[in-house]
């Protein structure tokens, strides 16, 4: 991070601007970031984040708010630059601690009350729609909206005038020289504020790696037309519920060439309902059908539109890559589009389901191969073009791990900005911005916070640990039955292993751990339940010492005395 200034000593009721980046600064997605002037704040962006293989059998991960709520600020309101899961996900367990209104954009409102409905949270969440150019009042806070191109329609980026100065946020953004539903990044208002003075500009770093410009949504048209003009039986294209206009340029494609659509997984039938309600799609009258009434359609007139572009386990993709799907069977001629990005880690899932359509006789488009994708996210050239109109007074990068937010703060630089205006934030840095100086006041400890069913922040590392051993090594227990007075053995000691070992060796390591066992008992001959207590650990590291002598291995062992 950029040299910042001494710490001051707090006042009680600072009258300073002051940014808490709660997610999204040091990894793709989670993002969320608060605005504080005195006892004031408001809420930009309320995301998750998805597990990773680290996590077993974690659900989502969202943002620790302890550290926001510690500050005692009065949040004025909570602002949505746009409807990705990334910013808006987290958004039903922040309204369970925060009572704040919900501005966003129509469609974005729309997939935000979606969700809230199913948390029962619709009714009582205010929910108000903002619009480019409309500003709104935030208590000291004056919040101004200008367009923004995305993968997602609708989205927003943000011109914020406090007393301190204007601050610019970019939201995710790129420059789409053709977009899509007419809509252009809105150049002239940025423009606007970068004239008045523009205190601090937060940028999306996410491409930051990637050299020229990102390119048009519309610049996969020609390939898509190709493999419709070409294709003999059905098309499968798989991308991202939320990416509105992919879907419009599918059910465009669909309808040029004679085809009827079925819309497959819950989120897409979803999304494509509110855009088309919300007028951000337009689906050609009787082009829809039902996946039940695929028998009855020639596959050459059939497009299916799914999501599960990640290799997903239980997607429909999934399931037809193993003939496990109750309707759709993979046949010879199927042409699948995997029309989205190969997320890092997803890789593996992605190829295994590329290999399986084509051992059953689909060929397979994706990303690599054929231009059947583009990034929401700028590149570095757009990224360039940013900095030199706003010419900001501080630089920070957003929205990206750190690699990503070095390299954006390098780019920063290049273009004039000054090395000690160069800041490069993380989660839980608490600064203060003013025209003279930028402080760093504090490194706030933020945990992960991990849904797990309905549990939330109930997991925690220890158990996400454990949980890894189990997934790697198995489990061995050791059952014992002991007379609640007397502390004699009334059975036992039996031993069971899960995961341990295969099925037909499993009695020979049993045999084993109950004799090492025994042997244990006998040395230690425990006559009363207190005795139980130091003879319980011993048991635990007999048992693992002789599976550690069998096999190698060092598994998890669970010591039960039951006393009955």
């Amino acid at each position: 991070m950029a040299p910042l200034a001494t710490p001051p000593i707090l006042e009680e009721n600072p009258t300073r601007l002051t940014i808490l980046p709660l997610g999204g600064l040091g990894e793709i997605g989670m993002n969320m970031m608060a605005f504080a002037w005195g006892g004031d704040a408001f809420i930009v962006d309320a995301g998750l984040l998805f597990p990773d293989d680290s996590m077993p059998g974690v659900d989502l991960v969202i943002p620790d708010l302890d550290a926001l709520l510690s500050r005692g600020w009065n949040i004025r309101g909570i602002v949505l630059t746009h409807g990705h899961e990334d910013h808006i996900g987290a958004l039903p367990y922040v309204l369970e601690k925060i009572q704040a209104p919900v501005h966003a954009t129509s469609l974005t409102m729309g997939l935000v009350e979606n969700k809230l409905e199913e948390f029962n949270l619709l009714e009582s969440t205010e929910r108000r729609v903002i619009f480019p150019r409309n500003p709104i009042e935030l208590g000291p806070f004056r919040v101004d909206f200008f367009a923004v191109c995305h993968s997602v329609p609708d989205g927003v980026g943000l011109a914020v005038t406090t007393p301190g100065g204007v601050v610019i946020h970019s939201g995710d953004f790129k420059f789409d020289p053709e977009p899509i539903d007419g809509r252009y990044c809105d150049v002239e208002t940025i423009s606007a504020y970068a004239r008045q003075g523009v205190l601090a500009l937060l940028s999306d770093s996410t491409n930051v790696e990637r050299e020229g410009t990102t390119g048009s949504e519309r610049s996969i048209r020609p390939e898509l037309e190709r493999i419709f003009r070409r294709a003999k039986g059905r098309i499968l294209v798989a991308t991202f519920a939320s990416n509105i206009h992919r879907m419009q340029q599918i059910f465009e494609l669909s309808e040029e060439f004679g085809r009827q659509v079925v819309l497959v997984g819950r989120s897409m039938e979803s999304n494509a309902a509110i855009a088309a309600e919300r007028g951000y799609l337009r689906i050609p009258r009787g082009i829809l059908v039902d996946m039940r009434e695929l028998d009855t359609l020639p596959d050459e007139r059939v497009t299916i539109l799914s999501t599960g572009s990640q290799g997903e386990p239980l997607s429909t993709l999934s399931l037809m890559a193993f003939d496990r799907h109750k309707y759709l069977k993979v046949k010879p001629g199927d042409q699948l589009v995997l029309s989205s990005r190969f997320i890092p880690g997803n890789e593996k899932a992605i190829n295994t389901i590329i290999n399986e359509f084509c051992r059953r006789g689909a060929d397979v488009e994706y990303e690599g191969i054929s231009h059947v994708h583009v990034s929401g996210h700028a590149q570095r050239d757009e990224l360039r073009a940013l900095v030199r109109l706003v010419q900001p007074r501080y630089f920070i990068p957003a929205h990206g791990e750190y690699r990503h937010l070095l390299r954006h703060a390098r780019l920063a630089k290049e273009e004039g900005i000054a090395e000690d205006r160069v800041l490069i934030l993380e989660d839980g840095d608490l600064v203060e911005l003013s025209w003279e100086k930028a402080t760093l006041l504090e490194r706030l400890p933020l945990k992960r916070v991990f849904v797990d069913g309905k549990g939330v922040g109930d997991v925690g590392h220890e158990v996400l640990r454990d949980r890894r051993v189990l997934s790697e090594v198995g489990m061995v227990t050791v059952a014992i039955v002991i007379g609640k007075e007397t502390g004699e053995i009334i059975a036992g000691p039996e031993v069971f292993s899960r995961g341990v070992t295969y099925q037909d060796t499993e009695p020979e390591l049993i045999d084993g751990t109950r004799k090492a066992v025994e042997e244990v008992l006998i040395e230690l001959d425990p006559r009363t339940p207190d005795d139980w207590e130091e003879a319980r650990e011993r048991i635990r590291l007999a048992a693992r010492r002789h599976v550690n002598r069998s096999l190698g291995r060092r598994p998890v062992v669970q010591t039960l005395v039951l006393e009955v």
